[in-house]
């Protein structure tokens, strides 16, 4: 796996209560460059919402690392029919269960795709450090734990992380 390094960042805002953007209503969107290149999730950007009595929404995003700022104004934010609002929120209680799965599952691949970058991390890291059984050990639940990833279920990924887990934390990370 490799790292991607962030150099900008797209910030879309949405009106809704469903789970997923394709569920909800766009607002608007902006993108928050000159961000300094960093692997995803190191930069810290802090994002502020501020509505208005008269339903405008004013957006501001700032890198906390540059101070680079970026602003969007959305106008009639607030404004939908009440009819439409209650359609938003029925939507969203009848779709409640199935976009909690959906979610989980998408949680638990992103959980496992990054616990298989920091374990293949750790172990180039500890190269010959770590007794070549465990070694094997480990790189062959972090096989399993790759093809759950492509072809299991969420709880197969789950299964597989919980056991990759187990093996560097029992067998490499204490006998270092």
């Amino acid at each position: 796996m490799s790292v991607t390094l962030c150099s900008w960042m797209s910030l879309h805002y949405l009106w809704g209560e469903r789970e997923f953007v394709k569920d909800n209503e766009s607002l608007g969107s902006f993108h928050l460059d000159g961000i300094p290149p960093a692997p995803c999730g190191v930069p810290q950007i802090e994002v502020k919402f501020d509505i208005d009595a008269n339903g405008i929404l004013s957006v501001t995003a700032i890198n906390k690392g540059t101070g680079k700022k970026r602003d969007i104004t959305i106008t009639g934010a607030s404004t939908l029919p009440s009819d439409e609002v209650a359609r938003m929120v029925n939507e969203a209680e009848k779709f409640s269960k199935e976009d909690k799965e959906k979610r989980d599952a998408i949680d638990t691949k992103n959980q496992a795709d990054f616990v298989v970058y920091k374990t293949e991390k750790q172990l180039k890291e500890l190269g010959d450090k770590v007794m070549s059984p465990l070694k094997e050990k480990a790189e062959a639940k972090l096989g399993e734990l790759k093809d759950a990833i492509s072809w299991g279920s969420t709880q197969d990924i789950k299964d597989a992380m919980a056991a990759l887990n187990q093996e560097v934390i029992s067998n490499i990370n204490l006998k270092q």
